[in-house]
């Protein structure tokens, strides 16, 4: 039966850290219409910032994000003078100083900033918004760059969560990834987090890449579970050869196939769940006393472009080359090339290069996606009534929803609709029923599994 279902459902479709997504981005959107939607942003609201770090020290074949392999330090200053540039440029479009609940940096390898260039950031963050009390500043981390002096700087900067880059263990697994990164080393850190007082630790972990089986798979996620994260994202490795090239450097031969995918994140979900963490989604984990965990018992589970999270602001403010921002009214990216974007910022002109206006329909999908994707059920009819639609909009897509009633992955009581535990890891593949731009975009996405 796993078999089959892996096969039959098992096409690419988009993770829905967005809707409508990226690839359906178009230049239409550009400075201009960014400058309006920032300055009808609402001015009692709070919002968040993402802050984009595009330089790793050596490139990990499996990475599908934009980063840019650096060996000069300099190079990094400058671009953080863009990013803190940009900064004070689209706050001024915005109509009053805001307040900041949430503050997330990715990369890349955000870690590569030194002590020095985490303060001036914080001071500049200080100076233009009013960062909450209780924000969560959370910043994605490489151990095998990571110092005690650096950890320190973490802390003394306010970051109070951290993400961890992991994928696996396993040394033959590391060098077929080109991330060779020992248990001991990922330990060590963890260590310092906590010495230092930031408690909240992720750990990223993968399944679907090369050479991992069943007793890989047991084995990462047991040692995983001996470092007591908080929470722990547990990703299907996304093989795009033809949108990242470096993955090319990975042997094919070596990947799991569909099911086997689906055999190692089940085993891998199995294990945390009986070690007593709340499954959350499809591909996270949070120990029950983690917010993360209460937001997705209580229904006020998230999902934006860093996945899942606690983080119920309206505006995802993006910052530096590539970032993607969310507004009421649609989404806006950054110029992906960094001397473009470089350029743009030195001449005061925010350096959207795409982007989208969501229409009423998108709003109304987009909500009904979120939650499936989040909670694993959605009232069709009472969410068509709440947008003001008849409550047979959907009807024509519930009829191809057959199969999966059939196969056991999804309830159908009416218009109510309710993902079982056998269609939770496929929860994308039913989402994708209600994307109305899928099939111009499909080639652009990764295996639902």
């Amino acid at each position: 039966m796993t078999q089959s279902l892996a096969e039959r459902y098992g096409a690419p479709v988009p993770r829905y850290t967005s809707y409508p997504t990226a690839p359906h981005f178009s230049a239409d959107i550009g400075a201009d219409t960014y400058a309006t939607w920032l300055a009808a942003l609402p001015m009692e609201k709070p919002i968040s910032l993402y802050m984009h770090i595009p330089f790793c020290d050596e490139m990990c074949w499996y990475c599908g994000c934009f980063t840019k392999i650096v060996k000069r330090y300099k190079l990094i200053p400058a671009y953080l003078d863009t990013v803190l540039h940009e900064t004070e440029l689209v706050s001024t479009h915005m109509p009053t100083r805001m307040t900041v609940s949430h503050v997330h940096w990715g990369g890349g390898s955000p870690t590569m900033l030194k002590p020095e260039d985490w303060q001036r950031t914080m001071d500049r963050l200080h100076a233009l918004f009013d960062i909450a009390a209780d924000a969560e500043l959370a910043v994605e981390l490489d151990p095998r760059t990571t110092t005690p002096s650096y950890v320190s700087a973490l802390a003394a900067a306010g970051i109070n969560r951290v993400s961890i880059g992991v994928q696996d263990f396993d040394a033959k697994v590391q060098k077929a990834i080109n991330r060779v990164q020992p248990y001991a080393t990922t330990a060590t850190v963890v260590a310092w987090l906590r010495d230092a007082g930031i408690t909240a630790i992720n750990l990223d972990l993968m399944y679907g890449l090369p050479h991992q089986d069943e007793n890989k798979i047991e084995h990462m996620t047991t040692l995983a579970l001996d470092l007591q994260p908080t929470r722990i994202a547990l990703f299907g490795y996304a093989h795009v050869p033809w949108m990242r090239a470096h993955q090319r450097l990975i042997d094919e031969r070596a990947l799991p196939d569909a099911t086997e995918r689906w055999t190692q994140a089940e085993l891998a979900a199995d294990i945390l769940t009986r070690a007593g963490y709340v499954r959350v989604g499809f591909d996270h984990f949070a120990h029950p006393d983690d917010p993360m965990a209460a937001a997705a018992q209580n229904g006020a589970l998230k999902r934006n472009f860093q996945g899942y999270t606690t983080d119920d602001t309206d505006t995802l403010i993006g910052l530096g080359a590539s970032s993607i921002g969310t507004l009421p009214q649609g989404y806006v990216q950054n110029s992906a090339s960094i001397r473009e974007y470089q350029r743009l910022v030195a001449a005061d002109t925010l350096p959207i290069a795409r982007g989208l206006q969501v229409t009423d329909e998108d709003l109304l999908r987009r909500k009904v996606i979120e939650e499936l994707m989040c909670h694993l059920r959605v009232d069709l009819a009472a969410m068509c009534k709440s947008f003001a639609q008849p409550v047979e909009h959907f009807d024509s897509t519930l009829a191809t929803f057959d199969g999966f009633v059939r196969d056991g992955l999804l309830n159908i009581d009416g218009r109510a609709l309710e993902v079982t535990a056998l269609g939770r890891p496929l929860v994308r593949a039913i989402a994708a029923g209600f994307d109305s731009y899928l099939e111009g975009g499909a080639a652009k996405h990764s295996s639902a599994v």
